[in-house]
């Protein structure tokens, strides 16, 4: 069991160096880049180099290849969904909080209004009591 340090951050506890998907890139792309960094999502990024939403490989399946969409055509920007993200100063505590009250597994950390990392269940999970785990994948799951 581990446990909960007092004081950590998001920023501790994240994936630094989240790659983003241009909003203007197909999801083809997205799709690659998902694959050739084992990822299930990826933040999608402006021109401005500003976070626009998150794409999840589950979205380009139903929202694109289920609705019998072009992979080549439709662009991440369309699908661009969920702009909820964390303060890399946020502690571990509220980005819980926060993923808990959206029902999300993946959230971009922002510092100086740049994508910093992502901070994931998994990240979480290895910070969490057992009990506060559990706790968070009922919430997580139950709207799932």
């Amino acid at each position: 069991m581990t446990t909960e340090r007092p004081g950590k951050t998001a920023r501790d506890v994240m994936h630094q160096g989240a790659e983003c998907v241009g909003e203007h890139d197909s999801l083809r792309t997205a799709a690659e880049m998902m694959r050739d960094l084992s990822v299930g999502a990826l933040p999608i990024c402006g021109d401005d180099d500003r976070l626009k939403g998150i794409i999840t490989d589950r979205d380009i399946v139903i929202k694109c290849c289920a609705e019998g969409k072009d992979l080549n055509e439709t662009t991440a920007g369309e699908l661009a969904r969920g702009l909820v993200w964390v303060d890399a100063q946020t502690s571990v505590e509220d980005a819980l909080v926060t993923m808990e009250e959206h029902q999300i597994k993946r959230m971009p950390v922002i510092e100086n209004h740049r994508i910093v990392g992502m901070i994931s269940e998994a990240d979480l999970a290895k910070e969490l009591p057992d009990s506060k785990l559990a706790e968070f994948v009922h919430r997580i799951y139950a709207g799932a």
